[in-house]
């Protein structure tokens, strides 16, 4: 810690005694489990830790680092591209044991805390037959996600997981507890549904709900890397005149040595259409069969699954620790070139966890006005994520570089933009492409609630002049 930021023992100790969670130092038991992320390419050190139990404690830590100068840090699920989720020598507001889920099913509403993952989301939700847009990846924490929009598989048909926000509790820089919703604050909530973690710490977070599952219509179909460039063709065209209800993933990923897949194809690289229909699976087979029917799949899994199990389908393969990184971009059209170019230059594809995926966009969100939220891309066509995962530290400057390169090829034909939530450490620049003709609105408002830039261990947002 800087001389600014050093803490006395006395404040400490009156800090361990004001709140009901947990206070760590590098020294006590669980510190590291606590700092722990899920981005193996970030090890940082706090100065101390809050595991926070209620809002309450929020407050307090949000107190005690301005107070004392500290860089303030906050971890929710860990789940992060740029290593944002723990700051060297910071207070970490360790968000993780706030996981309640309370579900209205009646109203359709639910209400979960700050540190939730969509697991407990999912299995609140699930146990009554309703779900909002939550990751495709269970683990994933649902405060980042959704602050800085949020797709998955029920997104083109119910929106972002940001358009299902109806309210959120927030603690201010100042150590307030406000409320945010169309009615509370309006402003704040406008900027809190794409605005990333800027304008404050959101310990409770309202979903509107809709009928989903238990079980739905999904799976994978796998064809030969051979023919990517014709399958990917065909579906650019499939996915212009798609229900809403249909939610496709094309990835090429390096098949892993598992009993789920035949011997023969342990260790190379497929496409694979990852498919759901979030609507009543007796009406999903007309829109899921053409997948299954571009030849013979090397693989076809489509069935009926529990919609839970879809949504923790990929966690084995996004383990924590291991590296990763990543370089994202937005589509107006896929051209024919643009196709060409993917397919003609994925080798050698490093890492045995690396993915590369298209995802269609549209439906839902596409029909709610840029300006309506602070996330903005609201008319592109399809993104691309390439998503490099390895473990040896000794293969990082050859296997990022292989991202960036295959990036810089793609770039020219992307439309400029970007998804926040997908910005690596070495393209936090780009950050006003991530919010358009919104940016400058988010920086006024970043002046209104957070002036001192306290909420800037993030994809940040600096407060207008």
């Amino acid at each position: 810690m800087g001389q600014d930021s050093a803490i006395p023992q006395a404040g400490i100790e009156a800090l361990s005694s004001e709140v009901a969670g947990h206070v760590l130092l590098p020294d006590s038991t669980g510190y590291d489990a606590a700092r722990a992320v899920w981005n193996g390419r970030f090890d940082y050190r706090p100065a101390v830790v809050i595991r926070c139990s209620r809002a309450a404690d929020v407050v307090r830590a949000v107190n005690f680092a301005r107070q004392h100068r500290l860089p303030l840090s906050v971890k929710g699920g860990g789940h992060d591209y740029a290593g944002n989720t723990v700051g060297e020598d910071s207070l970490l507001v360790d968000l993780s044991p706030m996981k309640a889920v309370v579900v209205d099913a009646q109203n359709r509403r639910a209400t979960a805390e700050g540190g939730a993952t969509w697991a407990d989301v999912d299995a609140a939700t699930q146990a009554e037959g309703l779900a909002t847009p939550g990751g495709t990846v269970s683990t994933v924490g649902i405060a980042g996600f959704t602050l800085g929009g949020g797709a998955g598989w029920l997104t083109r048909k119910f929106g972002l997981a940001a358009d299902n926000l109806l309210a959120a509790e927030v603690v201010t820089a100042t150590g307030e507890v406000v409320r945010a919703s169309s009615h509370d604050n309006p402003e704040l909530f406008w900027a809190l549904r794409g605005g990333s973690g800027n304008f404050g710490i959101v310990t409770r977070f309202e979903y509107r709900l809709h009928p989903v599952g238990p079980e739905i219509l999904a799976g994978q179909v796998l064809y030969p890397v051979e023919r990517a460039g014709e399958l990917l063709r065909w579906y650019r065209d499939f996915m212009k005149t798609a229900p809403d209800e249909l939610g496709v993933y094309a990835f090429f990923l390096r098949i892993p040595p598992l009993p789920d897949f035949p011997e023969t194809l342990h260790g190379k690289v497929v496409l694979d259409f990852v498919v759901a229909y979030a609507g009543p699976p007796e009406e999903a087979e007309p829109h899921l069969a053409p997948f299954r029917q571009q030849g013979t799949p090397l693989v076809d899994s489509v069935g009926p699954v529990p919609y839970t199990g879809l949504q923790q389908a990929f966690d084995d393969a996004m383990g924590k620790g291991n590296r990763w990184y990543s370089r994202y971009l937005q589509l107006n059209e896929v051209s024919d070139e643009f196709i060409d170019t993917l397919v003609n230059h994925l080798e050698p594809f490093p890492g045995p966890f690396t993915t590369v995926y298209m995802g269609g966009q549209g439906g839902a969100p596409s029909r709610i006005a840029p300006e309506a939220t602070a996330y903005p891309h609201r008319h592109v066509a399809d993104a691309l994520h390439i998503f490099p995962g390895w473990a040896d530290p000794a293969e990082d400057e050859a296997i990022m570089g292989w991202a960036r390169e295959l990036y810089g090829r793609l770039a020219p034909f992307a439309e400029g933009g970007c998804y926040v939530n997908m910005l690596a450490e070495d393209e936090l620049e780009r950050l006003p492409a991530a919010y358009r003709g919104n940016y400058a609105k988010l920086a006024q408002l970043k002046k209104r609630w957070d002036p001192d830039n306290l909420f800037r261990n993030n994809r940040n947002i600096r407060p207008a002049d």
